[in-house]
Formats: C-alpha cells, structure tokens, sequence
C-alpha cells in the first residue's frame, strides 16, 4: 500500500503514478484503490460539459483562480477523446491550464475516454477518489463534449453545468440530448458575441415550461468571458449557492449514497464480466459460440443462456 500512503499524504508523484495504474487496469491498483476509499467523500465535485469550442478549459482556469484565492485545493480531471492509433487524449486541455502547474495545491490530470460511453473515461470514479483521498476540497470534471450521452456526468458530481455560446444553436442540441434536465448551473460563455441576451431569455422561458417542485433546485443561468476573466466570480457565487442548497435539503448526503450504488454495480460488471471470460475462454468455448453465431447455429439470446449454465454447472456462478 505504499502509494496509497502517499496519496494520503499529498504525493504528487505518487497520485500521478496511481492514476496511471489505474488507467492501465493494473491488478496492483486495485488494493491502493481499497486503502483508499475510507478517505474519499470529503471533496465537492463539479461537472462542466458543453459543445466543443465552448471554452470549457478556459473557464476552469479561471475557475482554478478564483476557488485559491479563498484557499482551496483543486483536481482537475480533463477528459479527452481517444487518439484512434495511441489511445491516449488528444486535445491536450494541461497545456490550457499549464500556468497553475507550478501550484502545489492544484493537481490537473487528463484522461483519454478510450471508447467509454457519457463522454467520460472508464477510470474516471477511481481517479475522482484518488483526488478526494489527496485531500482536494475540489475536483472539477471536464467532459469531452455535449451530447446523446453526456447526461452520464450527473452520476458523478454534485453540482453540473451546461456551458453554451451564442450563436451556434447549442440550446436545441441541449434539448435533444435531455442534458437541460441534468444542468444545475448554465453558463452561457462568450457572452460578449451577438445573441447572448437572446439564448438566455430563451433559456429562462424554457426553465419556467419546466415542471419545478418548490422544493426543488432551479437552475441558474449566469454570462460569462472566460477569455476576459468576466462573471466568473458571480458564477463560483452560484455554484456555492447549489452546494448551500444541496445541503439544507439532504442533496449531498443522497449523492455520497447514489454514488457509492453507482460505483459498487460497475466494479460488479466489471468483476463479473472478467470472471465469466476467464471460465469461456477455455478450449476455445467462446470461440465456438461466436462461431456459431456467424453460422447462424444459434442467437446471442440462447448463446448467453448457455454461457449462464455452463457456470452453474461448473459451479462458478
């Protein structure tokens, strides 16, 4: 357990080489991972998703200034998409924040999604405790882009903002991918271009369509400048007002446990899925049903039913 130790203790070094291990699906990560998790559920979490282009990874350096100047510390979880050759994250959003490298109280890693749904990575709930068991009060999750499935970010964050620009017809996409239900906060950046004043009369009017409980959260919609450091200190404003609201109303406390379901059934299908594999892999099992399949012999429906017996039989289920 010696990097978990480290982790604990606020190792860079070793945070980063965790989250690479963990990345790599290392077996070794996974008892650092348990060492851990007594530590995490003590960081606030925020998700920033929105349309490429949007500047989301100019807001979270500006964001990054703000939460310092009243003494917090920050992870910052970028996530990219895949290089179709390296596997690796392609768009680079550290060298965008490069100027808080140097700050020991601001831990940026980027993430490559590697083909996993919601814009997000696969990693991303362990590397989330990994910089909660660093110690980081915040973590501010990027995701890769607005979309069918970024609704998924929800899952991991107590606050989430939608980010928007003027002009580029970004509030139908919001519509048709159901993210104006998961958006806590909206930021319309780029606020200074044509129409701005237009998206956010379209949004209120959009929000008070909207069935609202009294005793529910009503999103907020703030303008910002990234690029020009403007509205962001009124935006952090909202996000601790959200984070206020969470907890008078018992939000927080049904997060920590949607989250923790949410973390236990995907450790469960992943632990499953490779105990089956490894059991069908043998003298070519799996290989013969998907042969089987190609043939038209059988379908994937009874193919599984068979896979399921064969592990009650053998005892391994």
């Amino acid at each position: 357990m010696r990097l978990a130790k480290e982790v604990l203790q606020g190792n860079i070094k070793a945070t980063a080489r965790l989250i690479r291990d963990v990345e790599d699906e290392l077996p070794s990560a996974i008892e650092e991972l348990k060492a851990l998790y007594p530590y995490t559920g003590r960081s606030y979490i925020i998700g920033i998703t929105g349309s490429p282009g949007s500047g989301k990874s100019t807001l979270i350096d500006m964001l990054i200034d703000v939460f310092r100047k009243r003494g917090k510390t920050i992870g910052v979880i970028a996530i990219d998409p895949s290089s179709p050759f390296s596997g690796g994250a392609i768009l680079g959003d550290r060298i965008r924040m490069q100027r808080h490298a140097t700050d020991g109280g601001v831990f940026i890693r980027s993430l490559a999604t590697r083909g996993w749904r919601g814009g997000l990575s696969r990693a991303t709930a362990n590397i989330i405790n990994i910089m909660d068991a660093m110690g980081k009060d915040i973590i501010l999750i990027e995701t890769v882009g607005a979309g069918q499935a970024e609704v998924d970010i929800i899952n991991f964050t107590h606050t989430t903002m939608v980010m928007l620009v003027p002009g580029m017809g970004d509030w139908v996409q919001t519509l048709k991918a159901g993210i104006l239900e998961i958006a806590d906060i909206f930021v319309i950046n780029k606020a200074d271009k044509k129409g701005a004043d237009e998206l956010k009369a379209e949004l209120e009017a959009m929000l008070q369509m909207s069935a609202y409980s009294p005793q529910a959260w009503k999103p907020k919609i703030f303008l910002t400048e990234a690029v020009n450091n403007k509205g962001i200190d009124e935006l952090v404003e909202g996000i601790y007002q959200h984070k206020e609201f969470l907890i008078a109303t018992g939000g927080h406390d049904t997060h920590l446990k949607e989250r923790a379901r949410l973390e236990l059934i995907e450790v469960l299908k992943s632990s499953l899925m490779d105990h089956v594999f490894q059991i069908v892999n043998k003298n070519n099992y799996l290989e013969k049903l998907i042969d089987d399949l190609v043939n038209k012999r059988t379908d994937p429906y009874s193919a599984a039913s068979d896979i399921i017996k064969k592990l009650a039989q053998e005892g391994k289920l």
